[in-house]
């Protein structure tokens, strides 16, 4: 999700208080321990989407318990440290975004023993590669999302600004006649808080022509990634932003876009319907993410589903459970709830017409991906959440992306 592609919560849910590997919780061949991340809050959001789904998998499968815990995306990473430091405490399937290190270190269930062949012939072929390693399909892709410039088209009109910005120049252009509004409104959301830094960044290097791996090898702190966080420290110094962006989640940009008090930031899928729910009164239009060249590219995120092996006994329970999930009616009902695109092409049939398989599924051939199955690329994600930041506070760019690579050898 998202990181990488989630709308990260703000609270932790669980939905049993003991957890996983207490004596409570049951250990048997048919249970299963699933750790999962919020993408939505609410009555109607991610939890109760799951609990739905377990519930209506029991019916059907009455012989087999699904005990679910939820977590954050602030705090995912760090519960599945601590979990992992035990057999007992392992999940059985988890919900994340990387999983090269775990598939890496021989701990996962190739994608072919936890679902049926059905299933994985239904996945599409660009996700099934970014979801192997070395050959071999470890995780199952849960859903994509990618990114595109969403624009208040009021302030637009207000600002005197025709179109939207297709490079970094206009870009920059565009949010400082925003900001000159004044009334508290800046001109471009730019979120590097802890939250998903690494995706807001991956969209300005993307757009100078970079890229976080080549081959096998991360290639951090390339002349072109350098380019692209130049570009954001520019972007900053400026004035043209919302103020202290290092400090800044992408769900606050979010919300003040949607209150009208930033002019353009980088949306997901599932903006059009936190706009629809909470402001559907806001004029907005969406436009291909700006780059240097004005060439389209942008961020492709697909998170991911894999279950860890431990003793081996559980594949079948899990092969049942993951099985019911990717049914087109539950699976697709899932994706289009939370405002994503799907990954198969039974659900991509089922939500031809939805809004946003529309405005979004063209977006696909542009997208960019993360790194995923490359070991590394978890540490590297997780030094720029904690590092990007600084550079709106006078750190060097290149001393920052230098610090990054360090962190993810």
């Amino acid at each position: 999700m998202v990181a990488g592609v989630a709308l990260a919560a703000s609270v932790v849910l669980a939905t049993s208080s003991c957890g996983f590997g207490s004596k409570d919780s049951g250990d048997s061949d048919t249970t299963i321990n699933f750790l999962a991340p919020v993408y939505s809050d609410g009555a109607t959001g991610t939890k109760t989407l799951w609990d739905g789904i377990i519930a209506d998998f029991k019916k059907a499968n009455p012989g087999i318990t699904v005990n679910l815990q939820m977590e954050s995306w602030n705090s995912i990473n760090d519960v599945v440290r601590t979990k992992l430091q035990s057999k007992s405490t392992t999940p059985d399937i988890l919900n994340i975004d990387a999983y090269a290190s775990f598939a890496g270190d021989g701990q996962l269930f190739p994608a072919s023993e936890i679902v049926s062949d059905q299933v994985l012939a239904d996945i599409q072929p660009g996700f099934k590669k970014n979801a192997s390693l070395n050959g071999t399909e470890y995780a199952l892709p849960l859903f994509a999302s990618t990114r595109t410039l969403f624009y208040n088209k009021d302030l637009f009109t207000k600002a005197g600004i025709a179109a939207p910005p297709k490079t970094w120049s206009e870009l920059t252009e565009a949010a400082k006649k925003i900001q000159a509004l004044g009334g508290g409104v800046s001109g471009y959301g730019l979120p590097l808080g802890s939250e998903e830094a690494q995706g807001e960044t991956s969209i300005w290097t993307f757009g100078a022509g970079g890229n976080w791996a080549d081959g096998d090898k991360l290639t951090i702190n390339s002349p072109q990634n350098l380019e692209g966080v130049q570009a954001m420290r520019a972007m900053i110094d400026s004035g043209a932003t919302q103020p202290n962006p290092g400090a800044t989640d992408r769900k606050d940009v979010i919300n003040a876009f949607i209150q009208g008090k930033i002019g353009m930031i980088e949306g997901l899928p599932p903006t059009i319907g936190q706009i629809k729910d909470k402001n559907p009164g806001l004029q907005y239009a969406t436009a291909p993410t700006p780059t240097k060249a004005g060439e389209p590219v942008t961020l492709g995120v697909a998170d991911h589903l894999m279950a860890f092996k431990k003793d081996g006994k559980k594949a079948d329970s899990i092969k049942k459970f993951l099985s019911f999930f990717y049914t087109a009616d539950v699976y697709a009902k899932f994706v289009q709830r939370e405002g994503f695109i799907p990954i198969t092409n039974s659900a991509a049939a089922k939500l031809a017409d939805d809004p946003v398989t529309k405005a979004f599924g063209p977006t696909l051939p542009a997208a960019k991906f993360y790194p995923s199955n490359n070991a590394n690329w978890a540490k590297a994600q997780g030094a720029i959440r904690q590092q990007i930041g600084t550079i709106g506070q006078g750190t060097d760019p290149a001393q920052v992306l230098a610090r990054i690579a360090d962190a993810a050898k």
